[in-house]
């Protein structure tokens, strides 16, 4: 593994190489972490799935089921979050300090110094804007078809095959610009003192340098939680968990 040091970030902090071998490693490396604490991972799990239950339900009572769709697709824009008490499991299991729930659940507030709330707002502002900009494309396919929004036939119609297809697309956009920001800068914002934009610049600079193992590992994460999603969330009790385990070591595979 090599690595080299960029300058717009920290002084010495340098992204290492990765390959699709780094990838196994911190899944690995995630799934024994889940099996070491597994109280944890089903607890930040549990409120994950309670999270997409109360929207399904709720749009349900609402006469709009169709709108799961595009939340559906954003959905795991918000995974990352919900793994940051995981990230600091994995951290804490790495240092052989001891686990309590006061510093698992207190590392939702990160360092103290509101860096990490400045990433959540901004998350929450690009997922406002994928809701947004599902509407625009619903508008756009469905404004001659007379079909509701609220129908769920739109799905089977060729506007609504032609809006899926390219909400799909415009929502993977989305989401893989989120991914770059986030992938390594919410881990490192948890373990080091920085500012949330240089841990910003270090994740998109990790993506940047290792694009091929980068674009497999946004591939492994939208496909896990896609497919753990459709039994009722159920799967998301096993593939959160080991997800978020493994994107804390992947961290630390990439900036060491």
């Amino acid at each position: 593994m090599t690595s080299t040091e960029f300058s717009n970030t920290s002084p010495g902090l340098r992204v290492a190489t990765l390959g699709t071998a780094d990838l196994r490693a911190a899944l690995m490396a995630g799934w024994t972490d889940f099996k070491r604490a597994p109280a944890f991972g089903l607890f930040f799990a549990l409120v994950y799935v309670a999270g997409g239950l109360a929207l399904w339900f709720g749009l349900g009572a609402m006469g709009q089921p169709v709108w799961f769709v595009p939340i559906a697709v954003g959905f795991p824009l918000l995974a990352p979050f919900a793994a940051i008490g995981l990230y600091e499991v994995s951290r804490r299991l790495e240092r052989d300090e001891p686990l309590s729930w006061a510093p698992v659940l207190g590392a939702l507030r990160g360092r103290g110094d509101g860096q990490l709330a400045l990433m959540a707002v901004g998350v929450l502002i690009v997922f406002g804007f994928w809701i947004i900009l599902a509407r625009g494309i619903f508008a756009i396919f469905m404004s001659r078809s007379g079909i509701g929004f609220d129908s769920i036939g739109l799905m089977f119609s060729v506007e609504g095959i032609f809006m899926l297809l390219v909400g799909s697309a415009v929502g993977a956009a989305v989401a893989l610009g989120l991914f770059a920001i986030t992938v390594i800068s919410l881990p490192m914002l948890l373990d080091r003192e920085v500012d949330f934009v240089t841990a910003m610049i270090a994740s998109v600079e990790t993506v940047r340098q290792n694009p091929r193992t980068m674009l497999i590992w946004a591939g492994m994460i939208a496909g896990l939680l896609f497919a753990a999603m459709i039994p009722a969330f159920l799967g998301l009790f096993i593939v959160l968990p080991v997800l978020g385990h493994a994107t804390w070591h992947l961290y630390r595979r990439a900036l060491g």
